[in-house]
């Protein structure tokens, strides 16, 4: 907790979540959606140093919904956090082994909104275990929250937790059988009965959006018992420095495209077909023959070549704003300065300012 402290005082996109979190099992046949996920690894980074502690704690909703414009999925969040149950090896009255149940969110309170407004506040309590399993926790994994927020599937988002937290215990190996696994990254017993199915399904995919958005690789080595697999043994790898400056990049992307991206699929613009009557009337904003533009477009970036092209640069450095959006700022911005520039000089301008534009405003 010491940790998570100064962690959050440095306000970065780091966080720390407690060993003790990342490696509780869910109840057989339960797991956490990746919204669900995504909202708990919030509240830990949120509640940072005193997130042990018998207190409340609470966050905006705009922190949580990202790009939506309500708040309707944050109720049917917090109700799962609310009934997913988890589990850890526990003594009895008696002595005797036994497993533990237990939830990790005590309470909650989602302020009601009215006359329309999307503001609000969450508040929540960790439950008592809860606060026990992070204040006796004396390992931790190192998390970005860029990340966290880009990965698609919940078991990539659970494998890159123990992934950190190994590495960060400098013991990059994790070795375990197959009910582990799926107790570990909450696969459902009835799914992916066949291995080979949990591999392509699951473990593929968890590998390849580990390698694009952590500091790490993923890989495994499989050990069978007769024909079928037994157990597996994960190794985490540190990427070179090269490899974290693309990952770093990879981040702050819009998601849009990041699976083309990590397939290697080129992205192409396709352009409408003029109708009859846009043939027969000249362009309203001739490119030059390099594909570059001789004046930036007046309207919408909807559809013709020169505005495909300016929908694309505003997709690819805008972070996930509007492109139109941008657009309107660009040239409020650029004023009578706007006319004066063609060709390379006017894309680069209108790339910079796209950039410009996410990274004063960050994601909408």
């Amino acid at each position: 907790m010491r940790v998570a402290e100064t962690v959050t005082r440095k306000a970065g996109e780091e966080f720390v979540k407690p060993g003790g979190l990342v490696e509780v099992r869910f109840v057989k046949g339960q797991s956490l959606s990746l919204t669900a996920s995504r909202l708990l690894a919030l509240m830990i980074l949120t509640a940072g140093g005193d997130a042990w502690r018998d207190v409340t704690h609470r966050m905006r909703k705009a922190d949580i919904r990202r790009g939506h414009k309500g708040n309707e999925r944050i109720g049917d969040m917090l109700e799962e956090l609310h009934r997913t149950l988890f589990a850890e090896d526990d003594l009895s009255w008696r002595g005797r082994r036994a497993t533990k149940r237990f939830s990790l969110i005590q309470a909650s309170w989602e302020e009601v909104e009215g006359n329309g407004r999307e503001t609000g506040w969450l508040e929540w309590q960790f439950t008592p275990d809860a606060r026990r399993l992070i204040q006796e926790s004396e390992t931790y994994a190192v998390m970005n929250r860029q990340a966290v927020l880009g990965f698609r599937s919940a078991y990539a988002l659970k494998l890159y937790e123990e992934g950190a937290l190994r590495l960060h215990r400098r013991q990059p190996v994790w070795k375990v059988d197959l009910i582990g696994l799926r107790a570990a990254l909450g696969i459902d017993p009835e799914k992916y009965g066949d291995f080979a199915q949990l591999r392509r399904k699951v473990l593929n995919v968890a590998r390849d959006e580990i390698g694009q958005l952590a500091h790490f690789t993923c890989d495994w080595e499989e050990f069978r018992r007769g024909r079928a697999v037994s157990e597996l043994e994960f190794r985490f790898t540190p990427k070179g420095a090269p490899a974290q400056l693309a990952t770093v990049e990879e981040n702050a992307r819009h998601g849009a495209g990041r699976r083309a991206r990590r397939e290697a699929i080129v992205e192409q613009v396709v352009t409408p077909s003029p109708s009859p009557a846009a043939v027969a009337a000249p362009s309203p904003v001739p490119a030059t023959s390099d594909g570059l533009w001789e004046r930036f477009p007046s309207g919408r970036l909807r559809f013709g070549e020169t505005e495909a092209a300016a929908r694309l640069i505003g997709q690819r450095h805008g972070g996930g704003w509007d492109v139109d959006l941008i657009a309107e700022a660009y040239r409020a911005h650029m004023g009578d300065r706007l006319g004066r520039l063609s060709g390379a000089k006017l894309e680069r301008s209108w790339r910079g300012f796209c950039e410009a534009f996410f990274a004063r405003r960050g994601r909408p």
